[in-house]
């Protein structure tokens, strides 16, 4: 393992890191690790994540993010035994899941506002709050064996904060009709209504996220960080207010130095050479 693994909580011989991280050049690889618990997003693992996202964000050498999983499942979602555990508390758990809601949410937001972006590289299934992980990051890729689905309301609880993420991924209608139904998709359904980027055959999507992420890894730092801020900012807002903003976006942008350079290198047909500013 690279010596920058990090771990969102101590390891011993019995407990090993339930989040790893390898470098490879300028990306970032986050890895759940909780396969026994299907990569459950434990409190400890939702901390864990948004630390990890928190030093992310401070460090220019890294210029994209993917995160993956260990083991059977991509995420189950939010540790239903855990959160469970609580029922027994003096208000049945009443502030233990206003707690553990606003954690998640936070990191899924964490995920959004990231300066450098996030690309999933999902293995196999990925559920309830695990499928809001994915619809939370930028880009994504799974494998042909993947599946995604918002099954709570199987078990009467409606995934109404993975059903942020996905509506805004997906058309209304799609994602409707999961969150109704709690039915799994293929990845090629994924694919088809925008859940994800593409699909692959089962074992190359972590090779085809790190090879996304080397396309994006080549862009001026600065000009993805100004790009994907503004593009999540426009999607909220009315098509004029879009427009006025998007227009003060790209005046920024211009005066930007890496604006400059690669407007320059475009003309004399050469390679920019990006100072990130």
């Amino acid at each position: 393992m690279n010596a920058q693994a990090a771990t969102a909580e101590i390891a011993t011989e019995t407990s090993p890191p339930i989040l790893l991280r390898e470098d490879k050049g300028g990306i970032a690889i986050l890895t759940l690790n909780r396969p026994q618990a299907r990569n459950s997003l434990s409190e400890a693992m939702l901390k864990a994540l948004g630390d990890a996202l928190a030093a992310l964000a401070h460090e220019r050498a890294v210029r994209v993010v993917i995160l993956a999983a260990n083991g059977p499942a991509f995420c189950a979602g939010h540790d239903l035994k855990e959160i469970t555990a609580h029922r027994a508390d003096a208000d049945r758990g009443r502030a233990y899941f206003q707690r553990i809601m606003a954690l998640c949410s936070t990191v899924m937001q964490q995920i959004v506002t990231l300066p450098q972006p996030v690309i999933a590289a999902v293995h196999a299934t990925a559920t309830a709050a695990g499928c809001q992980l994915v619809a939370s990051c930028d880009l994504a890729i799974a494998s042909q064996a993947a599946k995604f689905a918002t099954p709570g309301v199987n078990i009467g609880l409606f995934c109404s904060t993975p059903m942020v993420a996905l509506s805004r991924n997906v058309p209304r209608k799609q994602a409707m009709e999961m969150l109704l139904t709690g039915e799994p998709i293929s990845a090629a359904t994924a694919q088809n209504i925008g859940l994800v980027n593409r699909a692959v055959a089962a074992g190359t999507e972590r090779d085809a996220a790190i090879a996304l992420a080397k396309k994006v890894a080549l862009k001026s730092a600065y000009t993805v960080k100004l790009g994907k801020t503004a593009f999540y900012r426009q999607a909220e807002m009315g098509l004029a207010d879009a427009y006025r903003y998007a227009a003060e976006v790209m005046t920024e942008n211009m005066m930007a130095r890496d604006a400059e350079e690669g407007i320059a290198a475009f003309i004399e047909k050469r390679e920019p050479k990006w100072q990130d500013s």
